[in-house]
């Protein structure tokens, strides 16, 4: 029965109260949403810390996007919900599957809109098949542009415990990561002769750098060093070249360098302690990424993040599928964990991500949790159950093991 309206000031109160009243149970109503969640049980208990985070939507808890892909993405997807439930992480994931095998694109617009409406996504990798027709474009890239995921950040650093050829290793990889060799223009001009354009702007380019500068500042980085292959692509590599060394005029304390691409790879193999961060176009981006995570121990140890201006997508930082690992149990997750550390940190969630990333590094110390990546026997859900413990072990009440 709706609430009676009287004209008097007892009655007006009376009205407000049966307002409020309405008004929390319709709350109660629609916050438990249709969308499939994974929720992160509530603790009693939390880090004795003054940091309060930011205002978050649900009674101050965040909704994330979480796409599990392909290959060993489902399985490492399913592993971080339930390492953020042991731990009462305050986030909820609204989980959006996206089938690669499809040729509609249903699938990866329902996974850009949920991205949009929450912020934020932590994904595995989407296969990208090369026999599948030209007209198919790949969902990776579609989620990229779209949402105009700018900068790919990936930091490859020497870990203790990780046999490497090289040690001291600390590099922070920049990429454009929105044209280039990737904006998906191409044509047959006549049978046999492909034209593929590759597109430089001025625009995409001052923004690459500045956000390389920026981020070498704030880390206290000392060197930048801009990727190229302008002594044959003149104008394209030249346009970014000429970007990268306008944007170093304005940060005189940060040392600026350049390096033909092909003399970065072959520098990267034999010093790579010379490079601090580095900023390069989308193609050259990708090799060099892959080139580093190799020096380090492989792309089951580094972690990857894309920013935009309004969005931001973690995920593993070599982007491979595993599908020859998909449920074998024997997949490294440590690069997913690490992913969902620097969403937290988004987040500003940062005791939950430091807890989870202390715990998840120390793992990596111990020679026979190392899965096969790192030759050693140790399993996915081993290593998992040692970060559990060792967040138990140090850090606030966590739900029952």
């Amino acid at each position: 029965m709706p609430p009676v309206l009287h004209s008097s000031p007892g009655g007006v109160n009376t009205m407000a109260r049966s307002m409020c009243s309405l008004s929390g149970a319709l709350k109660l109503v629609f916050s438990n949403r249709l969308t499939r969640v994974y929720g992160a049980a509530t603790c009693n208990k939390r880090h004795n810390s003054t940091y309060t985070p930011p205002p978050a939507r649900y009674g101050g808890r965040h909704t994330v996007t979480l796409i599990p892909g392909d290959g060993i993405g489902p399985e490492l997807a399913k592993h971080v919900c339930e390492l953020f439930r042991f731990c009462c992480v305050p986030v909820d994931f609204e989980v959006v599957n996206v089938d690669s095998s499809m040729a509609s694109e249903d699938d990866i617009d329902d996974a850009i809109m949920a991205i949009r409406r929450n912020g934020v996504a932590l994904k595995g990798n989407i296969e990208t098949n090369h026999n599948l027709p030209p007209s198919y474009k790949s969902r990776n890239n579609l989620l990229r542009t779209t949402l105009d995921l700018y900068a790919n950040v990936m930091h490859c650093q020497s870990l203790p415990g990780v046999r490497t050829r090289h040690r001291n290793i600390d590099i922070m990889i920049v990429r454009e990561n929105t044209e280039g060799e990737y904006s998906s223009l191409e044509h047959e001009n006549v049978p046999g002769v492909v034209e593929c354009l590759k597109i430089i702007t001025k625009t995409k380019s001052m923004r690459i750098a500045a956000y390389a500068f920026k981020t070498a500042r704030a880390k206290g980085r000392r060197l930048v060093t801009a990727v190229h292959k302008a002594n044959i692509m003149k104008l394209g590599d030249g346009l970014f070249l000429e970007c990268c060394k306008e944007v170093a005029s304005g940060y005189p304390e940060i040392s600026f360098e350049t390096m033909i691409v092909d003399n970065t790879t072959m520098q990267l193999v034999s010093r790579p302690q010379q490079f601090d961060v580095m900023v390069m176009p989308n193609l050259y981006g990708n090799v060099v990424s892959n080139v580093c995570a190799g020096l380090v121990g492989g792309p089951g140890l580094v972690p990857g993040a894309n920013y935009g201006e309004n969005y931001a997508v973690f995920e593993t930082g070599t982007r491979n599928t595993g599908k020859s690992l998909a449920n074998s149990n024997t997949a490294n997750p440590t690069a997913m964990l690490l992913a969902s550390c620097l969403l937290l940190d988004h987040l500003k969630l940062h005791d939950y991500a430091s807890m989870i990333r202390t715990a998840v590094l120390s793992s990596v110390t111990e020679t026979k949790l190392h899965t096969a990546d790192l030759g050693g026997q140790g399993s996915t859900s081993e290593l998992l159950q040692y970060v559990m413990n060792a967040v138990q072990s140090t850090g606030p009440r966590t739900l029952s093991m």
